[in-house]
This record gives structure tokens, C-alpha cells and sequence, in this order.
């Protein structure tokens, strides 16, 4: 229960972060950061619809694609992130009018809220994929990027976003398309350093201790769709033969793991290791990795 209460935490709080960054920064000065609060803002300046409402009715397909890949309880939570952002992003925009905080006559305004957009924004998402979710929208597609690709989630995120600010230079202009990249470059960097704290590498490698094997096993197996090997050991203290799992896994799905392995056994022992390269299944393939490298 307390795991749950932390991660619906940090769901409601990066939701609230994302909405300030969109209704304060980034959309009234013109800056369509990527997303589907980029698009958001594009819709805004040219038909006057509030951002909330366009990223609610946009998150809606991409949403069921989430959730049919990521399980129905990942499907729950960001759904649960997708009407808090768009909740949160429609009432700041009707307070502030949708002119933001800042006075965009100074030119020097474009440029804070291309950075402190980026920041807030980037905090925002890292608490909630730290969550275990998202925002809805193309937070769903960087995920699902990161999930089959050695790619970290601020750089799927970037790549995701890079569509959209392309868009947004033939609405807004070249110099508006140039904040657009600041600010998901600032964004990326801040969504690493928040939502891994461990380190932003490729992914981890874990061993588990524990007396539950089975139990955990299910966990890694079924829940998270992942591989495991079982390793045979010897406890130097006790001379009890101990059984230890390795698995490896994505970044973003450490933190379910081990909230699995704490509801299941308190007492297990885990030690976590940065895998800075992953090749094989469910990771990038062993003949791709050798064809980047040799330039085939």
C-alpha cells in the first residue's frame, strides 16, 4: 500500500509539473516543445482550443496502445495521468488566460521559458514514469521505443519529439522551431536524471537472494516479460546452498521490480549493476549491434 501511495504521488505531482510548464511557459510563448501538448499548442494559437482539452481527446488511441503492451494496471495509471495533466493544464490556462507569467515583449522571455520550460517539464514526466506511467500521449510512444531499443527515455523522447517541432516551424517560424529544441533538449536531460537516478545506461543487471523463488520468478517472467537465470551458490556463513536470480532489465522497470520483490519477500537481497550494453532478446539484436559496429 505505501508503494502504491508513492508512486500515485509522484504521478499526481509530475502531472501537476508538466501542466505548469505547458500553461505558464511553453504554450503562451509560442514553443511547441514535441508531444502531445506541443500539438497542443499549435491547435491552440490557430483554432483557440485549451490545451487540456486537446491533449485528453489526443491521448485517447495512444493510450490503448499503451496499455495493451504495458498491461492493463500500467494502462490504469496512465490513463490516471493522462486526465490529471489535462485537468490540471485547462484549469492553469483559464487562470492565467493563457498569457503565461512572463512578458513576452522582452525578447528575453522566449529563452526562460524554452529553459525552465524544459526543466519543469522533464522533472514532471521523470516523477511519473518513477511512477511506473505516464502522461499519456507520446510519452506512450518514447516508452514503448525504450522498450524495444537500447535507446534511454529522454532520448526516444527527443527523437519522438523532433516530428512535431518540425511541424511547428511552418506554424510559428524557424526561431520558435529553435526554443521548440532547446527545450526538449533540456527536457531529455532532466527526464534521465530524474526518472534514473542510478545512472541513465542501457539498462540494469539484478541479482536477487531471496527464499521465494518462485514467486519472484512469476514476477519477472510474467509480469514484466522478461528472461531470468537461476544461479547456484553457497553461503559462505551458513554453508546453505542459496539459489540467486540475474536478470536484466530496462531502466524504467527497476523500480517495479523491486517493489515486487519487497511485497514478496522484505528480507531478499538485491544487488543492482549498470549494464551499459544488452545484446540479445528483448534488447538489440546481437547481428544489429555487429553491423553497427563493423559499418555493415
Amino acid at each position: 500500500m505505501r508503494r502504491k501511495i508513492v508512486e500515485y504521488l509522484n504521478l499526481s505531482i509530475g502531472s501537476f509539473l508538466v501542466a505548469v510548464s505547458v500553461a505558464f511557459l511553453v504554450n503562451p510563448a509560442k514553443i511547441a516543445s514535441g508531444g502531445v501538448s506541443g500539438i497542443a499548442t499549435i491547435f491552440y494559437h490557430t483554432v483557440g482550443w485549451n490545451p487540456g482539452y486537446v491533449i485528453f481527446v489526443l491521448s485517447i488511441p495512444l493510450f490503448l496502445v499503451g496499455m495493451k503492451i504495458f498491461g492493463k494496471v500500467y494502462g490504469f495509471k496512465s490513463l490516471v495521468g493522462t486526465v490529471l495533466l489535462s485537468v490540471f493544464t485547462t484549469i492553469l490556462v483559464d487562470l492565467t488566460g493563457g498569457v503565461g507569467i512572463l512578458d513576452y515583449s522582452d525578447s528575453i522571455s522566449m529563452l526562460l521559458s524554452a529553459v525552465f520550460g524544459g526543466v519543469i517539464m522533464g522533472a514532471g514526466i521523470g516523477f511519473v514514469m518513477k511512477g511506473g506511467a505516464n502522461t499519456g500521449g507520446t510519452d506512450i510512444v518514447a516508452q514503448i521505443l525504450n522498450k524495444y531499443t537500447p535507446l534511454s527515455l529522454g532520448t526516444c523522447l527527443t527523437l519522438v519529439d523532433g516530428v512535431i517541432i518540425a511541424i511547428s516551424a511552418f506554424v510559428f517560424g524557424i526561431e520558435s522551431a529553435m526554443y521548440a529544441i532547446i527545450t526538449v533538449y533540456i527536457c531529455g536531460i532532466t527526464i534521465d536524471k530524474v526518472a534514473l537516478p542510478i545512472g541513465a545506461n542501457t539498462a540494469k543487471t539484478v541479482f536477487i537472494i531471496s527464499e521465494h523463488v518462485e514467486e519472484i520468478k512469476k514476477v519477472i517472467l510474467d509480469e514484466l516479460d522478461h528472461g531470468a537465470t537461476l544461479l547456484s551458490a553457497t553461503g559462505m556463513y551458513t554453508g546453505y546452498d542459496r539459489p540467486v536470480i540475474m536478470t536484466v532489465i530496462s531502466n524504467q522497470e527497476l523500480s517495479t521490480l523491486t517493489g515486487r520483490v519487497k511485497d514478496i519477500d522484505e528480507r531478499a537481497f538485491m544487488i543492482v549493476q549498470d549494464a551499459h550494453q544488452v545484446l540479445g532478446e528483448g534488447f538489440m539484436p546481437i547481428s544489429k549491434a555487429m553491423n553497427m559496429k563493423f559499418g555493415n
